[in-house]
């Protein structure tokens, strides 16, 4: 295991698969960070015994300031990366593997997961949605990656500046992403399992009309910001 690497695990309402999440990412890290975004369901009854570092906020703030929360942890504990990934079970704790093995060739990259999109049972609104997002992205940026709406990440934690940013929901991750682009964080995607449980058994927190009007209002804003400050600092080669 890396001993300068965390693992950070925001929840929402997953207090059936958080559990299983924690035990399998501690196999994988030995500090493991599980950010309870204000839940009602009790997640924190689930994690009895386990060597987890628990942190709680008394209402939903949003996956945003859930990370914000986990980051800012992570930091004062003296890691230098953090591995995001979701508590709903629909990521595989064992590919943490591959991120590491990455970052081992590239220490100061961020670390992308990618899904396939293709792959059977994915929801057919999260290929157009990720089709969407990359678009806009690739506008921001000049940089082309295949799954910008994965959660599955790894961070490089002294690059994340103040931790300040515009959004605090699951917007919050397209602008992460942006941000570090624009500070000319090398981007390297790595490929990752996942699993969608059949349509009746989702359980998703997305608020079609509201979050899409938000993700909307962001790329509009990022646009413009892009011309102002985020082209002229990839230029000048600004870290």
């Amino acid at each position: 295991m890396t001993e300068d690497i965390c693992i950070i695990i925001p929840v929402y309402e997953n207090a059936r698969t958080v559990r299983d999440v924690a035990e399998r990412a501690l196999k994988q890290c030995r500090t493991v960070f599980v950010v309870d975004d204000g839940s009602h369901d009790n997640p924190a009854g689930q994690l009895e015994g386990l060597p987890v570092t628990l942190l709680r906020h008394s209402r939903n703030k949003g996956k945003g300031k859930a990370l914000k929360t986990g980051f800012k942890a992570a930091r004062a504990a003296g890691f230098k990366k953090a591995i995001t990934l979701d508590g709903d079970g629909q990521h595989f704790p064992e590919d943490v593997a591959s991120f590491i093995e990455v970052a081992g060739e590239h220490p100061d990259a961020m670390i992308i997961g990618s899904r396939n999109l293709r792959m059977e049972n994915m929801p057919g609104g999260n290929t157009f949605a990720n089709k969407f997002s990359n678009f806009w992205f690739r506008l921001q940026t000049g940089v082309s990656l295949p799954d910008t709406q994965s959660g599955f990440r790894l961070y490089q934690l002294d690059r994340l500046g103040s931790l300040w940013y515009l959004t605090s929901r699951y917007e919050a991750e397209l602008e992460m992403l942006v941000a570090q682009c624009w500070k000319n964080v090398e981007m390297i995607p790595v490929g990752i399992r996942v699993w969608y449980p059949p349509a009746g058994e989702r359980v998703t927190h997305f608020r079609p009309f509201l979050d899409f009007l938000r993700i909307s209002i962001l790329n509009t804003v990022l646009c413009i910001l892009a011309v102002l400050y985020g082209y002229p600092s990839r230029l000048l080669g600004r870290r």
